[in-house]
């Protein structure tokens, strides 16, 4: 078992920065896929950025340049650098943790994730 803590959430406006932290604990003397996903009202959960146990990194086409995934292993953490920040990235955002194995095709396929945090809001206003 892993539990995930989101922090860093925020409101800005629009063109800020924000800096998402998510801090895990439990097992986690293995490798896992990690991953930041989002959630605006009334849409469904989507990919945002996904780090891999070589460090390959993809990112949705919606964030690439303004987004940075990053995570340490030792304690096991994953970050979200977030500038240039627009309304539309406004949503709750929900870091992921899930196998082994990781493919940037994984930001569709949100079954791969295993664990999940509760989630912090990001608000940008315009």
């Amino acid at each position: 078992q892993v539990q995930l803590v989101e922090s860093g959430g925020g409101s800005v406006q629009a063109g800020g920065s924000l800096r998402l932290s998510c801090a895990a604990s439990g097992y986690t003397y293995r490798s896992y896929c990690m991953a930041w996903f989002r959630q605006a009202p009334g849409k469904e959960r989507e990919g945002v950025a996904i780090i891999g146990n070589d460090g390959s990194i993809t990112y949705a086409d919606s964030v690439k340049g303004r987004f940075t995934i990053s995570k340490d292993n030792t304690p096991l953490a994953l970050y979200l650098q977030m500038n240039s920040l627009k309304p539309e990235d406004t949503a709750m955002y929900y870091c992921a943790a899930g196998g082994q194995y990781c493919s940037g095709f994984y930001l569709t396929e949100i079954h791969r994730f295993t664990y999940w945090g509760q989630g912090t809001q990001v608000t940008v206003s315009s």
